[in-house]
């Protein structure tokens, strides 16, 4: 039954990812990037990572689409459709694509996989523990590092956001 919801999972996410790269709206692209994220999740709650999947649909799938869309709207550009490339760099990445795909699945089917039973099991307040822990193994550091460039991103935005819309009232002669 498992391997069943993992292929009905893995053909969601396949199609989606299609559609999202394909789709010629903006707006509908992220929505289709959105259940793919969804699917992330759903194959992270099959193998029992329940913590992982949640971090998964909380920050990716609930906040990152909510800035992509909240972004698409503030610059008014909802019904933006992008532009279709060129047909050489459609051939370009096409075989660079397959290519790509040839070399991931002969690394695959090259190697022989061994499954490993793990009994350690980690809890979330052990996450939290090492998350926040000063001491060796710990990453505070880089922690406050993430949040002070996420920081410097949102200033940015903002400015970006901005524009020239703030002039000089020295400069108009009114």
């Amino acid at each position: 039954m498992e391997r069943i919801v993992f292929y009905i999972l893995a053909l969601i996410m396949i199609v989606f990812a299609v559609a999202s790269v394909t789709s010629r709206k903006m707006l509908r692209s992220v929505i289709y990037l959105l259940f793919v994220l969804c699917g992330i999740a759903g194959i992270y709650f099959l193998i029992d990572y329940n913590f992982l999947a949640a971090i998964q649909l909380t920050v990716y799938a609930g906040g990152i689409i909510v800035l992509i869309i909240f972004s698409v709207l503030l610059v008014h550009h909802i019904e933006m459709e992008l532009e279709i490339a060129k047909t050489s760099k459609q051939i370009l990445t096409t075989v660079s694509c397959l290519l790509g795909l040839g070399i991931f699945l002969i690394t695959i089917y090259s190697h022989e996989f061994n499954v490993i039973e793990n009994s350690l099991t980690t809890t979330t307040s052990e996450v939290g523990t090492k998350l926040l822990s000063y001491s060796d193994g710990g990453f505070i550091l880089p922690f406050e590092v993430i949040s002070v460039l996420l920081l410097a991103a949102m200033v940015g935005a903002i400015i970006i956001a901005k524009g020239n819309k703030l002039t000089d009232k020295k400069d108009n002669p009114a």
